[in-house]
């Protein structure tokens, strides 16, 4: 992530097949920048570690 505060870590839901894909938002444009896959809840642990986040990820569909 190249400017923190500038872009929002979020979760890009699809409503169609259910796949997740964990990125961060520009909070100017609304752009999503995709960062990996979401598979279950270890690869969600490893994305927060991976950037330090801690705390509940806003989810976009």
């Amino acid at each position: 992530m190249d400017d923190k505060t500038d872009k929002i870590p979020a979760i890009k839901c699809s409503i169609c097949n259910g796949e997740q894909v964990a990125g961060f938002k520009n909070i100017h444009t609304g752009a999503f920048e995709e960062d990996m896959l979401i598979l279950g809840e270890k690869d969600l642990k490893e994305f927060k570690k991976k950037y330090g986040i801690t705390g509940e990820i806003q989810k976009i569909y």
